[in-house]
């Protein structure tokens, strides 16, 4: 028995002295990166590529604010990773520097929609706005319209323009509905010394269809859509990045333009291009590698599958998120075998006619306006090229021609995907 502690004493010792000796040669191996904080997604650079005529038309509708003018509520509209939030943090702060260097009046609040316990409820981001006016409130006991009047108090205590950014501002009127939006506008009549203006961000272009008539009236906000980068200005943008991030020459030649192929191919992703970038410099640091190679992003790339499928569902405009539930719903089909009695989950390809009327039945039951046919032809086209489906179109002779639309998904991710849907849609 002593012996046999003894023996596992030196194992485990001998596990001890193999780890020091892997973090000894780790840190004591030449480093790939040289800051790796500049290909996360949070970083704002000082030079934004590809996106001066959006800066610039943000920077005109928002000026008026220093001369102490309010100016109109804006929307921005784009896909994930098209550079909408970057843009417009850059913008708002070099208008915070101007106004507070010359002592202007201005206050921006930044609020990220996606956040739950900041954002799902009205109640709740009022509070966050309150908190960010520096006014802090108890959580509970109080009512909504005592909230507002706390707001109104807030605002009005000293003449000044706040910019209100909603980042997400989907998932708001999602969670909470449309009535803050109303509310929030309707606050502007009241104020004698203070104004306020909302700047929303959102990947969903459809997401002010959903919106009450009245609201869209009292918003009478300009609009902005973001287009998704291509390969050579994806490439621009990583190879700005990359002298940052990288040490010098520790980039093969053909890491960049192939990591921009992947992303272009995923709708312009400038994010996904630097997050892949950024996880094929880690992969080539775990395997003792001092060069990054092309190997190593498609390594990347094939591990961050799974991550990517699921960012994409999670990131898509609820009109996408129920075409997408209805075409995974109504390919799942329920198979007797006749032998053993029992019931067997297959999935076959379905019809945009299947999936249309799928689609209507559960917008009627979650109260979502319905799009037409040819609208939804439109979103299965956009799921296919961002591969989470596949279809042929089928001649029928006389008849005309059948669209049959299989699943993209790999089998294992089925239910994953199905669970994020319906608690993105709220479907029980």
């Amino acid at each position: 028995m002593e012996h046999a502690i003894a023996d596992l004493g030196v194992q485990v010792e001998k596990k001890r002295d193999d780890l020091d000796e892997f973090f000894d040669e780790f840190i004591n191996s030449k480093p790939i990166f040289n800051d790796k904080s500049v290909l996360q997604s949070n970083y704002n650079p000082d030079k934004i590529q590809h996106r001066e005529d959006y800066i610039k038309d943000i920077a005109k509708i928002l000026a008026p604010a220093l001369r102490k003018e309010r100016p109109s509520n804006l929307f921005i509209y784009g896909k994930t990773g098209t550079g909408k939030t970057t843009c417009i943090n850059h913008v708002l702060n070099k208008i915070s520097n101007i106004a507070h260097t010359r002592e202007i009046p201005l206050e921006v609040i930044s609020i990220n929609c996606k956040l739950k316990k900041v954002a799902d409820t009205e109640y709740r981001i009022i509070l966050e706005i309150l908190k960010q006016l520096g006014r802090e409130m108890p959580s509970t006991g109080i009512s909504t319209n005592e909230l507002y009047k706390e707001l109104y108090d807030a605002i009005e205590q000293k003449k000044r323009t706040v910019l209100l950014v909603l980042d997400e501002i989907d998932s708001l009127i999602k969670k909470a509905g449309d009535e803050i939006l109303y509310n929030l506008t309707r606050i502007n009549p009241e104020l004698k010394q203070a104004e306020i203006s909302i700047v929303g961000i959102t990947n969903d272009l459809t997401v002010m269809d959903t919106v009450d008539a009245r609201v869209k009236s009292s918003l009478n906000e300009e609009e902005l859509v973001f287009l998704p980068y291509n390969a050579v200005q994806i490439q621009d943008i990583l190879g700005d990045r990359a002298i940052m991030a990288f040490h010098s020459e520790v980039l093969d030649e053909e890491v960049i333009p192939r990591c921009s192929a992947y992303a272009a191919r995923e709708h312009g992703d400038a994010r996904r291009a630097l997050e892949l970038l950024r996880f094929a410099g880690e992969i080539a640091e775990r395997e003792g590698s001092d060069k990054v190679l092309p190997g190593h992003i498609d390594t990347a790339d094939k591990k961050t599958e799974r991550n990517r499928i699921i960012d994409v569902i999670k990131s898509q405009p609820k009109q996408f998120q129920l075409v997408n539930y209805a075409i995974i719903k109504t390919s799942m089909k329920e198979k007797h075998n006749l032998v053993t009695s029992k019931k067997t989950q297959i999935i076959e390809p379905t019809t945009t006619g299947a999936v249309y009327d799928y689609y209507n039945k559960v917008a009627k039951e979650l109260g979502i306006v319905t799009l037409s046919l040819r609208r939804i032809s439109d979103i299965i086209i956009e799921l296919e090229v961002l591969g989470l489906i596949n279809f042929k179109i089928v001649s029928k002779g006389r008849y005309g021609r059948t669209r049959f639309i299989s699943v993209g998904l790999p089998k294992t991710l089925y239910k994953e995907v199905l669970d994020i849907l319906r608690e993105d849609l709220s479907i029980s």
